[in-house]
């Protein structure tokens, strides 16, 4: 049966005040306001997190991503109170999903053309962690805490843990955390260096609004090309990462910020970039 169309726009409301965005200084700013949940992801919000970073992408006006969470929650990862049994269902299934869930929102973010800073605010657990790993930058509060959860729950690790996390910090690191589940502290989290900074809980929001405003005053297109070289760096022999960046150094030469950049330096004075 169709929906109506009433209850349609009720929907779309709902998943817009838990997801909520605004943009402000060419910054994104995306928020998970589902704190009485720790900001667990429901397919629904899964799909607008998907959707906001596309358009972030696509915007010529925003130019930076700032990623956080409401309450005491970054994000507890998937809402698996809301889903139907683990593994039930045709062979495929469950691989499908999460090719066409999890995985999709990890590689929204690694895509997404513009950079994306976590504000890790609190707890931040299984596809939450890796949905914080996969940002360009992580900033945490002092009262966050990172958990690979899947073990707990007998589970395999998803959203592209297995992948991000060896290239954070090692197989050996990499597998201590999934092995065994344990809550990881933000000053932790900063030693193996899956957090650039920890920050006072209140500090949080300021610093990464000032990281975020600092990044999207920058050359908006050489960064993007910047964060596709890092992000393929590990997958590729050093040939291709050599030939990779010349060919991105040429497509950014073309640019108006790139013009712009070598001008000021002729002549001394500090560029304005403008993002194209």
């Amino acid at each position: 049966m169709t929906s109506s169309p009433e209850k349609s726009v009720a929907t779309e409301k709902s998943v817009d005040s838990l997801v909520q965005q605004a943009t402000d200084n060419h910054v994104s700013r995306i928020t998970l306001n589902r704190p009485e949940a720790l900001n667990a992801l429901t397919p629904d919000l899964r799909e607008r997190l998907v959707l906001l970073l596309s358009q972030a992408s696509a915007d010529p006006d925003v130019r930076a991503v700032v990623l956080t969470g409401r309450g005491r929650g970054f994000c507890a990862g998937a809402d698996l109170r809301g889903a139907s049994g683990v593994g039930e269902g045709a062979p495929g299934d469950v691989a499908r999903t999460i090719r066409l869930g999890a995985q999709r929102l990890i590689a929204a973010v690694l895509d997404c053309e513009k950079p994306v800073v976590a504000a890790v605010n609190g707890t931040a657990a299984g596809l939450g962690a890796h949905l914080a790993f996969a940002c360009d930058l992580v900033l945490a509060a002092e009262s966050a805490r990172f958990i690979e959860v899947f073990v707990r729950r007998g589970l395999v690790p998803d959203g592209g843990g297995a992948y991000l996390l060896p290239r954070l910090i090692g197989p050996r690191r990499a597998k201590e955390l999934m092995f065994f589940g344990d809550a990881l502290t933000a000053s932790d989290a900063e030693r193996l260096g899956l957090v650039n900074r920890v920050l006072a809980d209140g500090e949080l929001d300021k610093t990464a609004r000032a990281w975020a405003e600092r990044l999207a005053a920058g050359p908006t297109r050489a960064l993007a090309l910047t964060k596709q070289l890092v992000n393929a760096s590990l997958d590729t022999d050093r040939t291709a990462a050599f030939a990779a960046e010349a060919a991105a150094q040429e497509i950014n030469m073309t640019t108006a910020d790139a013009r712009e950049g070598v001008a000021s330096f002729v002549e001394r004075r500090s560029p304005e970039y403008r993002g194209r």
